[in-house]
């Protein structure tokens, strides 16, 4: 019998699975890692004294900024036209550290300098700013106070903010220099908004205008804050673990963002269970590139457990990640070297696209030996083998991500087989993980030792898991071999609910404690489980068949010329169709094939040929993934808009907001429908 990662218990309910635990906490489900630990200000001191002096937070100063002119040649009625274009570069230094002593005395300044400016115990501080050290620090000089923070993402858009601000009437937030000119434009309509902090460099006037516009609202920058809190020390004031930790609003596809009410004990419960699956992975040199938004609770959650653990962070950026990206200096990968990584599917898809095309661009007979050596290395994995005589032939591609990456996790959204698999062999393996922000991010994850593609591993030890029957579209918990249903978790790591929104509340979490994720999922024969669906993506076909637009996306997604992709689907078709953003790259090697480089990116995204090669790229992926033939595009169209949070048409956490997209592109989608039928 194959090994199992989960345990079955107590009584069978019709139309239900029975309930699964991890293997590791059958009797009892954890709620702290160690005892004593029951807060993230006690996870923070816990820290201290275990790795006092070790590196806590490495961060990189921006040196000098670079401005190049290139000439850009682009093709405007079939005319090539020189344009000169300027590209800012950033030149940064090398990493400054600060040990786990010296970041408790600087939140201990933070949390005393808030108190001096008037804020007590459960005061509401908005964090709107980018991912830092001293995002991280300013939160946990909030907590030093028991004071609750407030997630915003940066790109969360004015409108969003401004509801998050108001709904909680926070008195202080703490921000980014540049986002200044946002809390210009918002601060008046927070009437309870008194203190704004801000890290880095005011630019122009916008200090002056502030105080002009908002003579009531008092502007401190971070320094001036922890001076502030050196010149009147307090005592910590530390929280309960029933305490507020944080409201952590999420970019919803629709509406406002809603707040998630997220205790202390919450999150130090989470932190417990991957301390218990994860904790045999760790090494003593150990390292995270942060770069992903802290507004999000993936990245939330996996730094307090690297804080837990004694991991060094090393903060970076998207912008700066790579070589290309900065000027006389690397890129924070290669600067920083992480042992360990986290990231969603589309920094994956990303990487993956990026080695392939180098790969290819290569000699016929090194493009030979990187695909026999590939072939052979998945062959081993497969089996269980030692791989250490293959991976001289990835060497190159470890080199891209600094050479010691070990381990790397995936999640906020389904990754594709593909994708996981292809950076498993060629740079190491990639780990699955699934949760949502009402469960701290964790409800399944994949230790090294359940690696397999297509699961997101067994339930973490914190909650428990059961699945329930959506019998109108066959998910049901007698089907064989598979039981499949709804994912409902419970457990010390679930929200109570969402902030001034009970009936929301009531309507997600059941009378007996059981959030209703509204994905479909199906337990593995090892008590692993798998993301096969999401309820509100289903849409059934006019021939009676159910397809769910999220997976079919993670699959289509994979193909070289897609960097975006919504699928659409009417319920009065047979087949759906979709939206794409393709790689303008990628489209114009297809369109020297074929003789079309005279083309510009409007024209080649409207070009008959192109289009024909898109999608029978697309359909090649799907036939390899075994789709029905439901499953199966009817028709493609190419963009040329760039999706982004900024022009509403992906959330905050990089999710495409489908309804938006719907409607934007309407034309588009009844002329595919129309030309297919």
């Amino acid at each position: 019998m194959e090994k199992q990662y989960s345990i079955p218990f107590g009584p069978e309910t019709e139309g239900e699975t029975r309930i699964r635990r991890s293997i590791l906490s059958p009797n009892q489900l954890l709620n702290t890692p160690v005892e004593g630990v029951n807060t993230l200000y006690d996870v923070f001191q816990y820290s201290v004294k275990t790795h006092g002096t070790k590196n806590a937070f490495g961060t990189r100063k921006v040196e000098k900024i670079i401005e190049e002119e290139k000439e850009v040649t682009k093709i405007v009625n079939g005319e090539e036209k020189k344009e000169i274009k300027k590209w800012k570069f950033f030149q940064l230094s090398s990493y400054n550290w600060i040990n786990y002593e010296e970041a408790a005395k600087i939140t201990s300044q933070i949390g005393a300098g808030l108190v001096k400016l008037g804020l007590q115990k459960d005061a509401k501080v908005t964090i709107f700013a980018s991912t830092s050290a001293n995002w991280m620090l300013v939160t946990h000089g909030c907590f030093t106070q028991s004071m609750t923070i407030v997630t915003a993402y940066d790109t969360l858009g004015e409108e969003g903010l401004l509801h998050s601000m108001n709904e909680t009437e926070v008195h202080a937030l703490f921000t980014n220099a540049d986002l200044l000119p946002i809390i210009g434009r918002v601060a008046g309509k927070c009437s309870t908004l008194e203190h704004v902090i801000y890290d880095g460099e005011a630019k122009g006037n916008i200090l002056d205008e502030l105080k002009e516009k908002h003579p009531n609202l008092k502007l401190y920058t971070l320094d001036e804050l922890k001076q502030l809190g050196k010149d009147n020390p307090i005592d910590s004031n530390p929280p309960s673990p029933d305490d507020l930790c944080c409201i952590m609003y999420t970019s919803g596809s629709t509406g406002n963002p809603k707040g998630v009410l997220l205790a202390h004990s919450n999150l130090v419960a989470a932190i417990s269970g991957i301390n218990k699956m994860l904790q045999t992975i760790l090494q003593p040199d150990d390292s995270l590139l942060a770069y992903l938004p802290l507004a999000h609770v993936l990245e939330f959650t996996v730094e307090h457990v690297c804080i837990f653990w004694g991991v060094s962070l090393g903060y970076g950026t998207i912008r700066t990640l790579t070589d290309a990206s900065v000027r006389n200096c690397l890129g924070d990968i290669n600067e920083f070297k992480p042992s360990l990584m986290t990231g969603v599917p589309a920094v994956w898809e990303s990487i993956r696209k990026g080695v392939l095309s180098k790969v290819n661009a290569g000699s016929p007979a090194l493009q030979r030996v990187f695909y026999a050596a590939f072939k052979a290395k998945g062959w081993l994995m497969s089996k269980g083998l030692p791989t250490r005589p293959l991976d001289i032939a990835f060497n190159k591609i470890k080199q891209q991500t600094g050479g010691r990456l070990r381990y790397a996790l995936s999640g906020g959204a389904p990754i594709s087989k593909e994708t996981q698999e292809f950076l498993s062999i060629a740079l190491c393996p990639i780990l699955q993980g699934y949760g949502m922000t009402e469960s701290c991010g964790m409800c399944a994850v994949m230790p090294p030792e359940q690696f397999a593609y297509g699961t997101v591993g067994s339930p973490v030890p914190c909650l428990e898991i059961k699945l329930v029957d959506v019998s109108e579209a066959g998910y049901k918990s007698t089907n064989t071999p598979n039981p499949q249903g709804e994912i409902l978790v419970r457990g010390p790591v679930i929200t109570k609910g969402y902030y001034k929104n009970e009936s929301l509340s009531k309507e997600t979490i059941n009378d007996d404690g059981w959030l209703q994720t509204g994905d479909i999922g199906e337990w593995h024969q090892n008590g692993t489980l798998a993301i096969i669906d999401r309820k509100k993506n289903l849409v059934k076909l006019s021939h009676g068949e159910y397809i769910a637009l999220e997976r079919l996306e993670s699959v289509y997604k994979s193909t070289m010329f897609v960097s975006n992709i919504c699928v659409c689907a009417d319920s009065f078709q047979s087949r759906p169709v979709a939206l794409i953003y393709p790689f303008e790259d990628r489209l114009r090697e297809v369109a020297k094939e074929k003789n079309l480089g005279n083309l510009d990116f409007e024209q080649l995204c409207a070009n008959k040929e192109i289009n024909s090669a898109v999608f029978q790229a697309c359909l090649a992926q799907a036939k390899k993934a075994d789709f029905k033939p439901a499953e199966l595009l009817s028709a493609v169209s190419l963009v040329t808009d760039e999706w982004t949070a900024q022009n509403g048409l992906l959330t905050a956490a990089q999710k495409i907001k489908r309804k938006d997209l719907q409607q934007k592109y309407k034309a588009e989608i009844d002329r595919m429908y129309e030309k297919s039928s």
